[in-house]
């Protein structure tokens, strides 16, 4: 009795170390190999395949222990139907001590690696979803002439448990790809109500864009305009400036209006995935593919397809966007039906794609393709009118999720006007919710700006952090504002503190005693000294060092 629990004790292990490979997140290709090779270690394995099987009987994925796919599938495919066939119509498993003997296989060869004196004995089980096979787990064992075969029915146990694991697993990848797939569509569908009611709106203010300024009315007009057409769009600018938005006015304000609106990042994913998610894929094209799904192409189908930073994507991409743009149709991934789609595509881009093209890195075909129309979208310093209502917008969405209740001062404003925002809306975004996020009333004044404390990394960005072709060439002449945040008061503050001191600086006449006075009578405290003297804090530090005055510790 002592050999079969031993071997109870080794199954009851087996099943444990496969089934923490089994809920592991990764490819279904990927699992399935790890648990033929750990089942190697628990059993005399020479052989080992998982073969997955569609409604109609035929091997969508196949795995072999140590073999490619191909192989797998073809070693598979020379097996004795019959033998596989009493597996999946039974649903019972199927052991044959020696296969030189049994009817089962009759004619069948292992191959060029069988020896003579070997004798190969199989084990077949079902997988199963509920009642019905989905599948099967086979295994092979080679037994030499002085070997002793002993009983097979712990190693037939232990089989049908993992394979009894393994169908719930692939179940459960199904069940996951089918609520993908159906919450795609009801995002769709949602999309398509949404635009539907959205259409009639004919305020360019909507879609949350925000402003008044000459730059922003003219992108408008010619988003407008360009809206009417087919035509391929290209939006281009610094990142941060809202091409999402644009892009999603762009839709709002043509025909297809009434249809969906599909957005994809293309650098957010691989190119293997971007292939799926942009064309499909059927069932079975490879493996974790348990369903037919549809792509974005499809989905977009009479509507628009706004595909962002299309400049990252990879040369081979870019051949098969290419063709979907020249001929407008495509095949699913794994699949031989053309498909034909009406799309109005809008693209985005941050990078130089001139130079891009220059060096190779983008196909010249595909560029003229997307550039049919262009519009560059302004950045903030460009439409500087539009900062204090974007300012009021974000910080009203601020208070409505965080159910407060803030103001922006003058002084704030004053702030806000001045400063060069390199990352554009996006950053002015994250400022005010920083800002009323730390802000210890509800009245937000100059002193409450991370850039009044050092703590603004702003002016590390405009020292050449924007990528060309927009790059920061120098910074706006504003550099001093006012704040009016006490009546008679005139003390400058500034967003940008260095390039505040690079305006300033050179003309910085703060006389030593002076200095030495103020510092003097605020305790060496170099912030009330600059209020004190109605400057910056950075300008007491140039001044302490151009008069080489050393800071007396209070």
């Amino acid at each position: 009795m002592t050999p079969v629990r031993n071997r109870s004790d080794v199954a009851l292990r087996g099943v444990y170390e496969i089934s923490k490979i089994l809920v592991t997140p990764g490819r279904l290709e990927n699992t399935l190999a790890n648990v033929l090779t750990l089942l190697s270690s628990f059993l005399d394995m020479d052989h080992g395949i998982v073969a997955l099987l569609d409604p109609a009987g035929d091997p969508h994925t196949v795995i072999g222990m140590g073999w490619r796919e191909e192989r797998a599938h073809e070693y598979f495919g020379r097996m004795p139907e019959r033998a596989v066939g009493q597996i999946v119509t039974t649903a019972m498993p199927v052991v044959v001590p020696n296969v030189a003997t049994s009817p089962l296989f009759a004619g069948w060869s292992r191959g060029s690696d069988d020896a003579p004196t070997d004798r190969v004995s199989f084990i077949g089980v079902p997988i199963k979803d509920r009642d019905r096979v989905m599948g099967t787990l086979t295994i092979e064992q080679l037994w030499r002439e002085d070997s002793h075969y002993h009983s097979v029915d712990e190693d037939v146990r232990f089989l049908t448990m993992v394979a009894n694991l393994i169908g719930q697993t692939v179940r459960l990848m199904d069940i996951v790809g089918r609520d993908r797939e159906r919450l795609m569509a009801q995002q769709s569908l949602l999309e398509k109500e949404l635009s539907g009611k959205s259409a009639p709106a004919a305020d360019p203010l909507t879609g949350g864009i925000v402003g008044q300024s000459p730059a922003l009315r003219a992108v408008l007009d010619k988003i407008r305009i360009v809206a009417r057409s087919h035509s391929t769009l290209l939006l281009r600018g610094e990142s941060g400036t809202g091409k999402e938005l644009f892009a999603r006015a762009t839709h709002d304000f043509s025909p297809r209006a009434g249809k969906a609106f599909v957005k994809l990042n293309c650098a957010a994913l691989p190119e293997s995935v971007l292939e799926s998610e942009l064309f499909g894929h059927e069932k079975g094209s490879f493996t974790g593919a348990v369903a037919q799904r549809k792509g974005r192409f499809e989905l977009a189908d009479g509507g628009t397809l706004f595909l962002d930073e299309i400049g990252d994507i990879s040369p081979a991409f870019q051949v098969k966007l290419l063709r979907v743009l020249q001929e407008g149709e495509f095949e699913r991934v794994g699949g031989n039906k053309t498909l034909k789609v009406d799309v109005r595509l809008v693209c985005a881009t941050n990078k130089n794609l001139e130079e891009a093209v220059t060096k190779g890195e983008f196909r010249a075909d595909l560029y003229y393709r997307i550039n049919v129309v262009t519009i560059r979208l302004p950045a903030l310093r460009e439409r500087r009118d539009d900062v204090p209502l974007l300012a009021r917008e974000f910080l009203r969405r601020f208070d409505d999720e965080h159910h407060t209740s803030h103001g922006l001062t003058p002084s704030a404003y004053a702030v806000l006007n001045n400063c060069y925002f390199p990352g554009n809306v996006r950053e002015l975004e994250n400022c005010i919710r920083r800002t009323a996020t730390l802000s210890s009333g509800e009245g937000i004044t100059h002193d409450d700006f991370a850039c009044q404390h050092d703590e603004c990394l702003s002016a590390t960005l405009w020292k050449g952090a924007v990528s060309p072709p927009f790059r920061i060439i120098s910074p706006p002449p504003r550099a001093e504002v006012t704040d009016y945040s006490h009546p008679g008061s005139d003390t400058p503050t500034c967003a940008n503190p260095d390039f505040c001191e690079h305006v300033k600086d050179s003309n910085l006449k703060l006389e030593r005693d002076q200095l030495i006075a103020a510092l003097e009578s605020t305790g060496w405290v170099q912030a009330k000294a600059a209020r004190l003297l109605k400057v910056t804090p950075r300008q007491i530090g140039y001044a302490l060092r151009k008069h080489g005055i050393e800071l007396k510790k209070i």
